[in-house]
């Protein structure tokens, strides 16, 4: 090795050891970036499990329900309502996301019980790792920062109160193979006058050699249902503490034991100053087996003596 190359690595040699013992507030020509003692320490987030003050930007966490069926009511007035019951089945927080480790401030509530034999291997390990009850069905809800709850909260049916609006996020009923009458609601062919074979077809699909194509999207024939549909501003008329149940106007999408998610309203606002925030805790000491249902308050006005 020639005396030139052996100077040079001997130069690169110092250069690197400069530029480890260098303190870290003065700037060198290594390219090593300037960090000061207060950005190289961590802070570690605590999330405590405590009421706090909901503003018109904070975001709540949803839940997961478990659809029983549907019935109807009657009001103190004497009005029908459809009702259709839900249950809370036994919610709690499984996995708490930040920005700082996942980029997103969000909840994932898990619902049910599930055996492990039932379970594999990765979801077992995650409910272990985060101490929590095998569950049976998990949901990610988006949060603000300021609704986040530790790890093993319960989220009962509480969350809500009779009479706010909430979104229901369901798997709706499969009805097969169906045609464009009942799928999209086509008028059909003629009866009589002429036609044959065709009561009940879609008609025409497109135009002629131009453009020579049926345009992707067209109304036709197909698998109908079975899809994951939203049906919003569904209005809350009672919830029982002790079965955790709600009972909700309207229909929800999806049969029968089917999991529903359910979430505050997007158009229709519940009132802040009314809303549990973060979510509701259960006081220490109290009975929740002797809590009555919760209706939502009518008013004292008769609609039908208004409307005369």
């Amino acid at each position: 090795m020639s005396a030139a190359s052996r100077g040079i690595l001997s130069h690169l040699r110092l250069l690197s050891f400069s530029c480890r013992v260098e303190a870290p507030h003065q700037r060198s020509f290594c390219a090593l970036p300037v960090v000061g003692d207060s950005e190289i320490e961590t802070r570690s987030r605590v999330i405590e499990a405590k009421p706090g003050v909901m503003t018109p930007s904070s975001r709540r966490t949803g839940a997961i329900g478990v659809k029983c069926g549907m019935t109807a009511l009657w009001d103190k007035w004497g009005a029908r309502i459809p009702i259709t019951v839900l249950w809370l089945d036994d919610n709690i927080v499984s996995q708490v996301k930040t920005v700082e480790k996942e980029g997103i401030f969000s909840l994932q509530v898990g619902a049910g019980q599930k055996k492990e034999k039932h379970l594999t291997k990765p979801e077992v390990g995650h409910f272990r790792a985060q101490g929590v009850p095998l569950k049976r069905k998990l949901k990610e809800f988006p949060v603000t920062e300021d609704a986040l709850l530790p790890v093993g909260t319960q989220i009962t049916v509480r969350h809500f109160i009779p009479g706010q609006y909430v979104d229901v996020t369901g798997i709706t009923r499969g009805k097969g193979f169906q045609g464009g009458m009942k799928r999209w609601g086509f008028a059909g062919m003629p009866a009589s006058h002429g036609a044959s074979l065709s009561h009940r077809s879609i008609g025409s699909t497109g135009q002629r050699d131009a453009p020579g194509k049926v345009f992707k999207g067209k109304k036709m024939p197909g698998r109908m249902g079975g899809k994951q549909c939203t049906v919003k501003n569904v209005w809350i008329y009672k919830i029982d503490p002790v079965r955790n149940l709600m009972w909700v106007k309207g229909q929800v999408p999806g049969a029968e034991g089917n999991f529903v998610f359910i979430k505050d309203a997007v158009y229709k606002k519940p009132d802040i100053s009314l809303l549990p925030f973060p979510s509701h805790f259960i006081p220490e000491g109290e009975d929740t087996t002797e809590l009555e249902p919760l209706t939502v308050d009518l008013g004292e006005v008769d609609p039908f003596m208004a409307a005369d």
